[in-house]
């Protein structure tokens, strides 16, 4: 089996985010990089079908190449080689314009990734690329079991959960609990080392979309207490200062 899994590379959470260039581009200055969470999910559950049924996982990232000691990372947890675009993620449908071309090329069973990044938190890409490759596109899925050529998925929908099967080949958007995060240890760390990352140059088009500005949220104001005896001034405030009634 050959699986595809795609590594977004992201602010960590606890990072200070600020603009430069007007306000239209990221100050990545002093802000520390983390493979986006959903995709490790992708990438545990990725490691753990390859242990199972046999095969080879290869991670792909569109991106430059400060990302490539995360890369490197995921090669210590189990993937197998991966593949690096040299290009920033403009938007969405140049990322999947990205994986699609290389996974036209190398006829994946699997291509998983997780059900949105946590940047931009879009969760377009993996729908996007099933279009492209004309396969069903599955998000976000919370449990997969493959036996033989076919996949049995779980995955949440409004108000429960969906229990599908689907022949392979799929692109499948990741959450938890597919599978639980994996830590490198000290011998895939060294292997890592060896593990190949070829680097290729993005094709296509280029972005379909342009961000004319970034600002962040409006700082918190005062938090005003109301006792619960006294709902209705909570209800007057909630209409004439919050006006969320």
């Amino acid at each position: 089996m050959k699986i595809l899994v795609c590594l977004s590379i992201v602010p960590d959470t606890t990072a200070k985010i600020s603009f430069t260039d007007g306000d239209t581009k990221l100050n990545k200055t002093g802000v520390q990089f983390i493979a986006g969470p959903y995709d490790d999910y992708a990438l545990s559950r990725a490691v753990d079908l390859k242990e199972q049924l046999g095969g080879t996982v290869t991670v792909l990232n569109v991106g430059d190449a400060d990302g490539e000691p995360i890369i490197r990372k995921a090669l210590a947890v189990g993937a197998d080689d991966a593949i690096r675009v040299n290009a920033e993620p403009r938007d969405a449908y140049f990322v999947a314009e990205q994986i699609a071309a290389i996974a036209q090329r190398e006829s994946y069973d699997l291509i998983l990734m997780g059900r949105e990044s946590i940047d931009f938190n879009g969760g377009q890409v993996h729908g996007i690329v099933g279009e492209m490759l004309g396969l069903p596109s599955y998000s976000p899925v919370m449990k997969l079991e493959i036996t033989g050529n076919t996949a049995q998925l779980t995955r949440e929908i409004e108000g429960g959960k969906e229990m599908l099967e689907a022949p392979l080949p799929l692109v499948l958007g990741c959450q938890e609990p597919i599978a639980e995060w994996k830590i490198p240890n000290m011998r895939g760390i060294m292997t890592a080392r060896t593990k190949p990352l070829n680097v290729v140059e993005p094709t296509g088009q280029d972005s379909l979309t342009q961000a004319t500005r970034f600002e962040l949220p409006p700082a918190k104001g005062a938090v005003k207490m109301i006792p619960a005896a006294e709902a209705e001034t909570l209800i007057t405030l909630l209409r004439t200062e919050a006006k969320v009634l």
